[in-house]
């Protein structure tokens, strides 16, 4: 698909007032496919399918630019829902190109600051507690040696996590200090962890609640099958549609979702034995079963309602958009 033509016979060219987003390799994607056919359904003509590798940013005559691979000059949209990949997501790349589309005007559906928020898994935590959102206690660092960190104390027992862990991987449960020193020497250290109080109420098991715009549009039971601690599906858990089961923690991942920012989100949350929820993790980039057909049209309905709020503004109205000034790139 190319940002240069029309994706499908509803979609819009290039300069659509709405973009849908997909990062490298997710372009067959089946959710991306759902996406799409509701674009098709609820904004045909509005919208265009744009890859990241298409896109050529820039600053021309002190003003900043879109171009596609061919050379075409791009109109900024009015409004964008990016689908990118939380593991591979860079500052340098994905990040560098939210940020352009919000220069030049864009509204994210996702803003760029919630997104840097939610890939690192301390980060959102902090927004949350000072929000005063239940987190469990943590203990993380910047570059203190982890035999250190250690040393200093972790909750015992405790679960541990690479900051920038996706699907499950990278988190274990440690009994006790003792283990960790043990295992320390063979953890990766391309980034931090953090240490979190054990909820042994909801071993194996989370509610996992996605959020879009300010409310609970599914909700599912995730369980692990193998007596483990993750109940990540991607891991080959289980899960069991919920909606409206549990309307305190539903109502919980809505205001954890408006805390950070985040028109659409995943908030996993953990079962307290008083019958609570702690908040676990919030995702940007969340997944969702085919089953649950009501996401896509959810989070496109939301777009197409941030378009007319915007009133179909003109795509790279920024203070920074180049306008019509700058040619083809040559």
């Amino acid at each position: 698909m190319s940002a240069a033509g029309a994706v499908t016979d509803g979609a819009a060219g290039p300069d659509a007032e709405f973009w849908l987003v997909v990062g490298t390799g997710l372009s067959g994607m089946r959710i991306v496919g759902e996406l799409t056919e509701s674009c098709e359904r609820l904004l045909t003509g509005r919208y265009t399918v744009v890859r990241t590798d298409e896109l050529l940013l820039g600053v021309h005559g002190g003003r900043l630019t879109l171009h596609d691979v061919g050379g075409r000059q791009l109109a900024a949209p009015a409004v964008a829902y990016a689908r990118m990949s939380s593991a591979v997501l860079s500052t340098d790349r994905e990040i560098t190109l939210l940020r352009h589309l919000e220069a030049m005007g864009t509204a994210l559906i996702n803003p760029t600051a919630a997104v840097l928020a939610c890939v690192n898994k301390f980060w959102h935590l902090q927004q949350l507690a000072v929000a005063g959102l239940p987190v469990p206690d943590t203990r993380s660092y910047a570059d203190v040696p982890l035999s250190k960190v250690i040393d200093a104390g972790v909750p015992e027992p405790c679960v541990v996590k690479s900051v920038r862990g996706q699907q499950g991987r990278r988190v274990f449960l440690a009994p006790d200090a003792a283990m960790l020193r043990a295992v320390h020497g063979s953890l990766r250290d391309d980034s931090p962890y953090v240490f979190q109080r054990y909820v042994a109420h909801s071993h194996g098991r989370d509610l996992r609640v996605i959020v879009v715009d300010g409310r609970a549009v599914a909700a599912q039971i995730r369980s692990a099958t193998d007596g483990g601690l993750t109940s990540n599906l991607a891991l080959g858990g289980t899960a069991e549609l919920c909606l409206g089961r549990h309307p305190a923690g539903e109502e919980l991942a809505v205001r954890a979702a408006e805390v950070l920012g985040l028109g659409v989100a995943g908030v996993d949350l953990l079962f307290e034995p008083d019958g609570g929820f702690t908040i676990c993790e919030v995702n940007v980039h969340v997944g969702w079963r085919a089953c649950m057909a009501e996401v896509a049209p959810a989070v496109v309905a939301a777009c197409r309602d941030r378009l007319d709020a915007a009133g179909g503004a003109g795509a790279g109205a920024g203070p920074g958009s180049a306008g019509g000034a700058p040619g083809p790139v040559t």
